[in-house]
Order: C-alpha cells, then structure tokens, then sequence
C-alpha cells in the first residue's frame, strides 16, 4: 500500500480504538516518525494526514528542514537529544519530546534565552525503569516539575513514554495505565510552567492499548512508511 493508504488505515484503527474507549478520534494525534525517511516519503505523509512529524535525529532534522520536506505540518523532536546539539533544535521545532534529564533542560533554556523563545517540551518518563532507555524515573518526576519555575524560557506541555518492547499483546497497557495515572496528579499539583496537555505513547505495535489508556498522540514510523533498513 502507499503511504496514504498506510495512514488511512491507521486513522481508521486510532478512530475504532478510540470509540471503544468512550473518547472523541478527534482528541489523539497522529505523529508520523520519519526516522530513515527522504524528504519526499515525508511529504507524502504530510499530504496523507498526519499531524505532525516526528524526527530522531539532529543531522536528519536540519537536512530535511533545509529541503523545506516538513512545509505543512509542524515538527517534534522524538529521539535521544545531546546537550551539544541543543542549538540545532531549540527554535528550529515546535516541540522537544524526548527530554530526559536535568542537564538537558538546562542547556534548552540557555538557547531559549540566547533566542528569546518559549521551547515547549514534553518530559520523557523511562516507565519499565530499563536501563537501556534514558528519561525520568517515575519517582523524580515531580521534584522536577517543581523546579520548572526556574526554566521560564521552557513550557512543559505533557509527557512522553516508550513502555518496555512487549511478548503478548496489551501487556503495556499498566505503563501507559501509569503514565495517564502520573498526569492526573501532575496537574492537581498545578506547577507552574507545566500543563499537561500532551500524553506522547503509543508506536505502531501498541498504539491501540496506549489509546484505550489516555494517549492524545502516537508516535507512528514501521506501519506508515514499511520496515527501515538498518544496513544502510
């Protein structure tokens, strides 16, 4: 199928696992990840319907934002981001999902200062607790929401997840159970800078559980654009 085809078929799976839940399709957004994609494969997602595109890597991003292949639909930042390549990025997308540490937030507010912007963020919670994965551990999470006040260049919109690689199928649905749990108490608490507006879980293997659990967005690569090919 073409890559139309690919996301017409996802929106109609997003459509039914959402209605099963009691939600409205219209509240969870479809981020199509480009990781390994050119320029042209991403504009066809952007014509197929996406709501956004989802980059994990700096030197992908800037070669694709040079080629002007994002025109139409805004861009996230999705992957593992280095303090050193924060000047590629801050500015450059509408949102940095993937933010994992205290050091990172730091760097992104000196280049939103630098820029004189607000950089709107999610924060990336390592829900399994893997040590293979970066993000906050469940626990750290709300110490970091209280010191968001001291980052008035960064606006948190919400938060981020990639749930351990499941055998059988709805075993993530606890995560994404216990991420939807974390944003009901993050905003009872009210922090300031913090608004929880965004739930980022869910990827092509699980994003009906992780919509049955409270995802307002999934994170969509292998089943819009195929498998990648890593040897290249």
């Amino acid at each position: 199928m073409s890559i139309a085809e690919n996301i017409a078929h996802i929106r109609a799976q997003m459509n039914a696992a959402a209605i099963e839940a009691g939600r409205d399709p219209k509240e969870i957004l479809l981020c199509a990840a480009t990781k390994m994609n050119d320029g042209e494969n991403v504009r066809q997602a952007i014509a197929g319907g996406v709501d956004c595109c989802g980059e994990n890597r700096v030197q992908e991003l800037t070669k694709k934002l040079s080629e002007n292949a994002y025109d139409g639909a805004p861009v996230h930042f999705i992957g593992h981001l280095q303090t050193n390549k924060v000047k590629q990025v801050v500015g450059k997308v509408d949102l940095i999902q993937s933010v994992d540490s205290l050091r990172l937030l730091n760097a992104i507010q000196e280049q939103a200062a630098k820029q004189n912007i607000v950089q709107k963020i999610l924060l990336e919670i390592n829900v399994g607790g893997e040590e293979s994965k970066s993000g906050f551990c469940v626990g750290e999470i709300y110490e970091i929401c209280e010191k968001m006040t001291n980052f008035p260049n960064i606006r948190v919109e919400g938060l981020m997840t990639v749930p351990p690689i499941c055998q059988i199928p709805g075993e993530n649905r606890k995560f994404f159970q216990e991420i939807y749990q974390l944003s009901v108490d993050i905003t009872t608490k009210k922090y300031d800078n913090v608004c929880v507006k965004i739930l980022s879980m869910g990827m092509s293997d699980d994003f009906r559980d992780a919509i049955a659990c409270g995802s307002t967005m999934v994170r969509i690569g292998t089943a819009i654009f195929g498998a990648r090919d890593y040897s290249k």
